[in-house]
Order: structure tokens, then sequence, then C-alpha cells
């Protein structure tokens, strides 16, 4: 298939960390640490040196507050360079595929034509903040000129209101138009096409299942590299999936985002995590300037926006026009990568695409969209199992379904995410 974009646009790599799972406490690793981790390893196996990249862009939806532009920081740990330019993008979960996009956007424009992107979050060092209230008793602190008015400031604390803390992770991942969390949007999905706790909880096991079998036949081995920690830790794989994660125990999990009449719990949810993601992208003239490998290619990309109370279905939204625009229906895919933000979430978009009224009044079908073949979707698991650090999601799918091609002698591959606020991505990815 000839590309849909104006420049074929190669995947020459991409190397990623494991995905730890947040523990309760912030992780051995910030999130330059893992981008620089992973962008050492990948740049040390291909015949380039950092300095000759044209750009470094990376996705991040959590950067820390000694880390802003957390792109440049990284592009110059990396060594690139004062020359290279670093930035960095924010699309939510996204960002990680918003971070490709831009790097193809560049190239297509002709000011790049190789660069690095990727994304990046460390989710479990998010920050526990002061509530406003706090921060007023602060500011009247500090206004005060007396001991006397001092005593009186100090006199208006109150531990249990104002020490009580806010958690910077639960206020992200809160929808600021809707009032909803993440979690909340799922269950309306999960409503409106009635999908069961039965149905989520097997396959929130089913993903478990599948990763540690992809673990045990080395499936993730060409992507993901080890990390050592300061105590001299090593950490070889992503360490979310459980072998105990069956239907029977999920079953006994309470639901999480509505207390009472929900269904989406922890257990059928993604996981809080800290990862990194990057892959090299290169133009034509790129790849034979500098004798590059290619993993694949990336043949086109589509964004849309949806109902951010039912943001889970913005993978229906964004693949639907991109499918329609290659002349391709689902079954024509070898092979599909839906970032899993909750079971419930992907499933009521397989459920959206076999429903004919959705399909018309929504897609603008004139009928179902199709049925999607679970055995070609997250062949080796998916965040529910991995985990799910937000900026770098929209990056692992993309690089994992080239890899899936690449093992499986399979020739198309869609890569595609649900996005908080309301938007779908979604990448149209051919092997080499």
């Amino acid at each position: 298939m000839a590309s849909a974009l104006r420049e074929l646009i190669y995947v020459v790599d991409g190397a990623r960390t494991p995905f730890l799972k947040a523990r309760n406490a912030p992780g051995p690793f910030s999130a330059s640490d893992l981008a620089v981790a992973a962008g050492r390893a990948l740049i040390s196996r291909l015949p380039i040196e950092p300095t000759q990249f044209d750009e470094v862009i990376l996705g991040c939806a959590n950067p820390s507050p000694d880390e802003v532009n957390i792109g440049r920081y990284v592009a110059m740990r990396l060594g690139c360079g004062d020359k290279v330019t670093g930035w960095t993008v924010m699309r939510n979960c996204a960002s990680g595929m918003q971070a490709l996009d831009s790097a193809i956007n560049n190239m297509l424009a002709g000011r790049s034509e190789l660069v690095l992107a990727g994304g990046v979050d460390a989710l479990s060092h998010a920050p526990l903040l002061y509530s406003k209230q706090m921060v007023l008793w602060f500011a009247a602190l500090a206004s005060a000129k007396t001991m006397g008015q001092k005593v009186g400031t100090f006199a208006k604390l109150s531990p249990t209101a104002l020490l009580s803390p806010v958690i910077a992770l639960m206020k992200g991942l809160t929808d600021p138009k809707v009032g909803l969390l993440m979690g909340q949007t799922a269950e309306n999905i999960a409503f409106r096409f009635r999908i069961t706790r039965t149905e989520m909880d097997a396959f929130a096991a089913e993903s478990h299942k599948r990763v540690l079998a992809a673990q045990a036949a080395g499936n993730y081995k060409s992507e993901v590299i080890p990390l050592i920690d300061s105590k001299g830790n090593v950490y070889n794989d992503d360490d979310g999936a459980r072998a105990d994660s069956t239907p029977e125990k999920l079953a006994k999990l309470k639901p999480f985002f509505d207390k009472k009449y929900g269904n989406v719990t922890a257990g059928n949810s993604s996981q809080i995590t800290d990862g990194g993601v990057w892959l090299v992208l290169a133009t034509q003239a790129a790849v034979e300037k500098h004798n590059l490998p290619v993993l694949g290619k990336i043949i086109d990309t589509q964004w849309a926006g949806c109902d951010p109370a039912q943001m889970g279905l913005g993978p229906v939204y964004a693949s639907t026009p991109i499918l329609k625009r290659n002349g391709l229906t689902l079954n024509d895919l070898d092979t599909i990568e839906m970032n899993e933000a909750f079971a419930a979430q992907v499933l009521a978009c397989k459920a959206a695409w076999e429903d004919e009224k959705f399909c018309r009044e929504e897609l603008g079908l004139d009928g179902a969209m199709g049925s999607i073949d679970m055995n070609k979707l997250n062949v080796d698991g998916g965040a529910v199992a991995l985990g799910h650090p937000v900026g770098a999601s929209g990056a692992r799918i993309v690089l994992h379904a080239l890899n899936v091609l690449k093992r499986t002698g399979g020739k198309r591959a869609l890569a595609t995410i649900c996005i908080g606020g309301g938007q779908g991505g979604a990448m149209l990815l051919e092997s080499a």
C-alpha cells in the first residue's frame, strides 16, 4: 500500500524500559532517568551518533517540576549537544504517539530527516499537593508581621482540614470539563454497551496471561532494555503481570470508581506505572545516508475528538477514518494494538464497531464496521497487565505492533489509543 502521507516515514528501531508498577512510593527512577536509559541503549545499537539527530521530541504527561521541558533535558543527557533541539509534547494518554506525529509533520515539512521521538512518565513520582486552603494559610503566615499575628495564624491551623494532601495523580486523571475520573468514564461506556463485570474480569485475566506467555517466549526481548538502580538492583522485565490474576480472583475485588453500582475495579483497569519508550524515525534520504536498518513504516495517522464522558471510545472515532481513507476493514489488519486503559473500554470499542446504530449515527457508515478478531488484538497482552505510564503508552503500542509484524511475518497493523479529555489517536503501520 502506498503511504497516505506525502512521503514514507520509516521506523528504524525502538527500545523501551521495563514498565515498573508503582507501589505506593516513588520508584527508583525519575522520568528522565527512564528516558535516558532507553535512549542510550537504542542509540548504541545504531550506526549514528546522538549529535546526528535533527531533533528530539518526548511526550510526557506528568513531568516533575525539576525536569521542565524534559525533552530538551533528556536530549542533553543523551549527548545530543547544544545544537540538537529537544522539546516536549503533551496529549494526555497519547503523548508518546503525539511525539511521533509531531516528528512526522516536521519530516514532511522538510525540517527534519532523522528524529528521536517517544514518551515517558514516572507516575510513582506524582507529587502530593497542598490544598488551596493550606496555600492561603501559608500566604497569611508570610504576611504576618508581628508575633501576635503569627500566633493568631498558627491558631487557625487545622491539621485535619489543611494538612490532608491532594493527590496530584488523581487530579490529573479527572476530566475538568465533566468532573469524572477516567474510570468513571469507563463505567459510562460499559453501561452504554452492556459490558458485564464477568466480561471485564475475563479480559483482564487474559491480558495477564498473554503478557506472561509473551515474556516466557521472549517476545519482549527485542524492545525491553534492563535497568539498574543506584543500589545495584536489576530490572529486566515488566513487573505488573501476575499469574494469580484469574477471573475468579479478580471477581472478588470491589468496584473502585462507582462503589455502589459500578463494575470497574483496580484489577480490570490499567496499572499506575513508570516507563519510557523511544523510536527513531527517518526519511528515505536519512535511511540511505546513514545506512540505517528499518523495522517498519508509518503509513498514516489520525486524531479524533469525542464526548469526554465517553473518552474510552476514542479509538473507534480515530481508527475508523484512517481505515476508510486507506480502503481497509478491521479484517485486513494482521495485528491491532489498542491501549488497555480499562478492560471495559476495549470491550466497548469492540461492541461499538459491531453496533449498526452506533456506526451509522456516530461514524457515518452504512452499517456496522465489523468485529475485531480477538486473536489479533493485543496478542502479547496490554496495559491492564503491563501498566500505563501515560506519556509512554502511545509510543509503546506503535513499537510493539511493528515488532509483532516482524515476528509473525504480518504486513499491516493498527495502533490506537483513547485519550483523557475525549480524544482518540491511531496510526496505520506496515512491516519493513
